[in-house]
């Protein structure tokens, strides 16, 4: 049995709590039960507020006792009153000390950057908050990128949902890639979304249009990548002037078109990359670069690496 210990806090992100804790319940049930025993521990008894619903702690942080697997830490609004809470933080690194592994989810990172655990480690925390990290904490290496980053025994996710897929990755390690698939399977999720996968998407670094022939537009660009996109054929399909066309586009989004375009190229390639064993060529053709200069030319604007080297970087992570 897996002792996987959860400290909450007031205003904590239910998700966060409830996520990952769902993965390993579903996880335990399919191994034929024992797998995982999920606790909850707060600084005092009673319910405890969360961003949505009211959650019960099964013990106090005072009462809490033993060995622990896997420690994992939440974030949430509440982070930054909990990041100046003394018995929280001093628990956080008591516990840590008589953990196998230690993880945050979101914003969960201050906390424990704040008992001192993160400190010579690269980390990864909500993308809205990565900045804020760094600053405070300039002796963690804070990369905004990944769904979710290890060093060592240390594992921090991003945003929300990241703290399931922080958690799949948890269960392969320990019962192996059928039980993580299948847990997935059952909680209806992306098939494990690999750790070193980008936090944004191109629809998320670009914001949404206003205008519905540009919301559709971008709803169309991923998935005809080999096709025209130009700007006279995505002008011409939106029904509007060249000129008129890119103005607005850039003014809706906040990126050219082409700079849209290039940015969901990518994504379908390093997707390709990071999932698959295709050749570099053909993945050049599929994302609708043609040629494998032209990706390569877009990969180190935008990541700063051959699209080689960025499968070799990804599968030395994994």
């Amino acid at each position: 049995m897996r002792r996987v210990v959860i400290p909450v806090f007031p205003e904590v992100q239910t998700l966060d709590v409830h996520g990952p804790a769902e993965v390993f319940a579903t996880a335990s049930a399919l191994s034929g039960g024992g797998a995982y025993a999920v606790e909850v521990v707060a600084t005092e008894p009673g319910p405890v507020r969360t961003s949505t619903v009211a959650l019960y702690p099964d013990t106090t942080m005072a009462r809490f006792r033993g060995r622990i697997d896997t420690l994992l830490v939440p974030g949430g609004t509440g982070a930054a009153a909990a990041y100046d809470d003394e018995r929280l933080i001093e628990f956080v690194s008591e516990a840590a000390a008589r953990s196998r592994r230690v993880a945050s989810v979101c914003t969960g990172a201050f906390l424990l950057a704040r008992a001192g655990l993160l400190d010579g480690l690269r980390a990864t925390t909500h993308w809205a908050g990565c900045a804020e990290l760094a600053r405070r904490h300039p002796e963690v290496e804070v990369d905004p990128e990944p769904i979710f980053v290890r060093d060592g025994d240390v594992i921090t996710s991003a945003g929300v949902t990241a703290g399931m897929d922080l958690a799949l990755a948890m269960v392969e390690e320990d019962l192996g890639r059928e039980i993580a698939l299948e847990a997935a399977r059952w909680l209806v999720l992306f098939v494990k979304r690999p750790g070193g996968q980008a936090q944004f998407s191109a629809h998320l670094a670009g914001q949404m249009a206003e205008r519905q022939p540009l919301r559709d537009l971008q709803a169309w660009i991923p998935d005809n990548l080999t096709a025209d996109l130009t700007v006279p054929a995505l002008a011409a399909r939106a029904c509007m002037s060249d000129r008129n066309f890119a103005r607005a586009f850039r003014n809706e989004t906040g990126m050219t078109p082409a700079a849209y375009v290039e940015a969901a190229r990518v994504e379908s390639a390093r997707i390709s990359l990071e999932t698959g064993g295709e050749r570099v060529e053909a993945v050049a053709r599929r994302s609708g670069f043609g040629t494998v200069e032209t990706m390569r030319r877009a990969f180190r604007r935008r990541l700063g690496v051959s699209p080689g080297s960025y499968r070799e970087r990804f599968r030395s992570a994994a």
